[in-house]
């Protein structure tokens, strides 16, 4: 049997665009976001306002069963060539495994939609198998971002609204924001939606409009912490333990193990160019200086001390070898390490 087609959210949806569709599509994976962004594409445009009263049908996976599904599906469309039916929340379809004799023999006039949000299909299902193993889906697998991918989502998802931002901005935003591409991009879109085409957005937009602090955020501490300075980086700690739910504890150890496991790397190449720096250690070209700059205020067994140091909080602030200390307590603590 021909193997169902597995495209990219480009793909598939440059195909919905062509009016090019699929008896079957299957969205399912743990990053929810695209899953609803084509999910809303097809109930909004594979038919018109006319259409869509007779041969539209949006179902919910925990309100019906696999006959309500096979029902929709097996009719034939009133007055079109084509009907849609939609089911959201497919995860929630307790008998979803009644539906592989559709699955293997659809409708060509139905276009069935199956919105398995939250987690990936389980593939070794022989419902699953029939989906994958058919030529007539359209299998797209929404996984969720690494943190080190979403800054370059952020500046793509604006660049497709002619709105840059400056580098500092978009690594504040993804601190603030983690890898919840659905969250990221509501505030974005309330960030951009009274800028003109073309405006750039700084940190100092970011503070008026979302509310994040251009000075007190994880960013600002690890420069501190690269120049070594203790007022700044201890009154940057003191903010975050006031604000300890904007600041919590892993996230901070993890962007400052990143940061010096950079700077480690940056030592070594002190006389390499600020492009060769930036490919070594997978960052933006605009930071190189900083991660320069606190090469030269730390030694390598400084640098070895500090990223044991890292390690030695993350493991406690997740109650590993940790009597019950207080978040703010600790990180207090691993910065008075950090600085010596």
């Amino acid at each position: 049997m021909a193997k169902a087609k597995s495209l990219s959210y480009k793909q598939v949806l440059n195909s919905l665009q062509k009016k090019e569709y699929f008896p079957i599509y299957l969205l399912h994976g743990e990053e929810s976001f695209y899953i609803d962004e084509l999910t809303k594409y097809i109930e909004e445009n594979v038919l018109d306002e006319t259409a869509k009263a007779f041969n539209q049908t949006v179902l919910y996976g925990k309100e019906i069963d696999y006959k309500t599904v096979l029902d929709s599906a097996r009719r034939y469309p009133v007055m079109s060539d084509k009907q849609v039916v939609i089911i959201k929340e497919v995860q929630e379809l307790k008998t979803l495994d009644k539906l592989e004799a559709y699955f293997q023999n659809p409708l060509d006039s139905t276009i069935l939609v199956l919105a398995h949000k939250h987690k990936k299909l389980d593939k070794r299902k022989k419902y699953a198998k029939a989906l994958t193993g058919s030529k007539k889906v359209c299998v797209f697998e929404s996984t969720r971002l690494y943190d080190n991918q979403v800054p370059n989502w952020i500046n793509n998802y604006l660049k497709d609204k002619n709105i840059s931002i400056k580098p500092a901005a978009t690594n504040l935003l993804a601190e603030y924001l983690g890898t919840n591409l659905s969250k990221i991009s509501n505030e974005l879109d309330k960030l951009t939606i009274n800028l003109p085409a073309g405006a750039a957005i700084d940190k100092h937009i970011i503070q008026k409009n979302i509310g994040i602090s251009k000075d007190f955020n994880v960013f600002e501490l690890q420069q501190a912490l690269g120049r070594r300075d203790k007022f700044k980086s201890f009154l940057i700690v003191k903010y975050f333990i006031a604000n300890p739910k904007n600041h919590p504890l892993p996230m901070i150890t993890a962007t400052l193990y990143n940061f010096f496991s950079k700077v480690y790397v940056c030592q070594s190449m002190l006389r390499a160019s600020d492009v060769e720096i930036a490919a070594a250690i997978g960052a933006n070209k605009f930071f190189v200086k900083d991660y320069k700059l606190a090469a030269k205020h730390y030694t390598r067994p400084q640098l070895e001390s500090v990223i044991a140091v890292l390690k030695e909080y993350d493991l406690r602030s997740k109650g590993v070898h940790n009597a019950s200390i207080p978040h703010g307590e600790l990180l207090r603590e691993m910065i008075v390490k950090i600085l010596g």
